[in-house]
């Protein structure tokens, strides 16, 4: 099951695998601002407006963009 992303809410990165985007989530990083971050690894930016899909080189977490 993917995770949506909220601006209120803080999660653990790398807790799952699949998560949900938004173009409000734009630009995509990984970990996302509402993710902890002091376990996690450094933010790399995703790009994933062009196929809607995104894989993470560190965590291997996955992208799905959501168009509105």
């Amino acid at each position: 099951m993917a995770a949506t992303m909220t601006a209120t809410a803080l999660i653990q990165p790398n807790a799952q695998h699949q998560y949900t985007v938004t173009p409000a989530d734009l630009p995509l990083s990984c970990p996302m601002p509402g993710m902890y971050l002091w376990n996690s690894h450094p933010r790399v930016y995703l790009a994933i407006e062009s196929a809607g899909w995104a894989k993470c080189p560190y965590c291997g977490a996955e992208y799905t963009l959501v168009r509105g």
